[in-house]
């Protein structure tokens, strides 16, 4: 069985683990004013978009997921055809419509497809499931690189489903953004009034950086630290204690707002790097997608893994 996987822009992964597993991806566009980027997980025009637009104006972006219409004409004009079953995995429906609107477009594609693949040859059933990962970012990625796993090993799409409706609850994604006053203007722009102007004036006089946890579709801050060296090296050596002490998978997936060389140079990354490659974990590195740029801002720091429950301790 000829098995697909899809996930959407804001899937923080670097391009050649999509290019290498044949990853469909889901593509976001982001308007700053007048200049637009389709977002395909392209490091360069990330960053250069970055440098360009999203320092001084990216609390003022609009960003378009893929429509119903366009969701359903990828997988009619191309995917029913190459694969048997498809597994679409979008970031948290509570966070984004990519969800929704993949949910609905797999009504008209499971209605429609017949006499496309029989005209190609193919007279098996063709599937779709899509999935919530509950999650965003770096926290997606652990739901892709399982499902490839999963595949290449030659899991049934019953049991993949099972596993990686399991594994949606039990992965963490955090975030710790550089600057108060570009999320707090973000979330204005989006009418979310959570990141008050004094609360973000107090954490910028103060050097204080929030630590943001995703898991199970909630997105809240859980720590809050002085200063984002600081900060970044708590969250690296609480990575590392637990990867000694067991992940779900052998995954650690790490996103920068920026330039990788300075995600390396941080405190702790070492050290996190040396506790995975103990034990055996791969961990995987990428420019943080453009979507998650403009919603948190320049030089975040995200990372993701699949653990037991847990409380974070900073």
């Amino acid at each position: 069985m000829r098995i697909g996987i899809v996930v959407d822009s804001a899937c923080d992964l670097p391009k050649d683990f999509f290019d290498k597993h044949d990853i469909v991806i889901l593509p976001v566009a982001v308007k700053i004013r007048d200049a637009v980027l389709v977002d395909q997980r392209d490091e360069a025009a990330t960053l250069a978009f970055v440098q360009e637009h999203v320092a001084e104006r990216g609390h003022e972006a609009e960003t378009t997921p893929f429509t119903v219409e366009q969701i359903r004409d990828l997988f009619l004009q191309q995917l029913v055809m190459a694969y048997d079953h498809v597994f679409c995995l979008t970031i948290s429906k509570q966070r984004s419509q990519i969800h929704d609107n993949a949910l609905q477009a797999s009504y008209a594609i499971l209605n429609e497809y017949k006499p496309i693949r029989q005209a190609a040859g193919h007279n098996s059933p063709f599937a779709l499931r899509v999935l919530d990962t509950l999650n965003l970012f770096s926290g997606q990625g652990v739901s892709a690189v399982e499902a490839v796993r999963l595949r290449d090993e030659g899991a049934t799409p019953p049991a993949m489903r099972l596993r990686l409706d399991q594994l949606a609850r039990n992965t963490y994604g955090y975030m710790i953004p550089r600057d108060l006053y570009y999320l707090r203007n973000r979330a204005r722009t989006k009418g979310d009034r959570s990141v008050g102007l004094i609360g973000a004036a107090l954490g910028t006089a103060l050097d204080i950086k929030p630590v943001l946890r995703a898991h199970n579709g909630v997105t809240e801050p859980v720590a809050k630290l002085r200063g984002f060296e600081l900060a970044s090296q708590k969250l690296f050596e609480f990575t590392a204690k637990k990867v000694r002490e067991g992940l779900l998978t052998p995954t650690v997936v790490l996103s920068y707002g920026g330039e990788l060389a300075e995600m390396r140079a941080l405190p702790g990354y070492d050290a996190l790097r040396g506790a995975c490659d103990e034990q055996g974990v791969a961990v995987y590195e990428s420019v943080m997608s453009l979507t998650a740029m403009v919603n948190v801002g320049k030089g975040a720091l995200g990372i993701g893994f699949a653990a037991p429950p847990h409380q974070p301790q900073f």
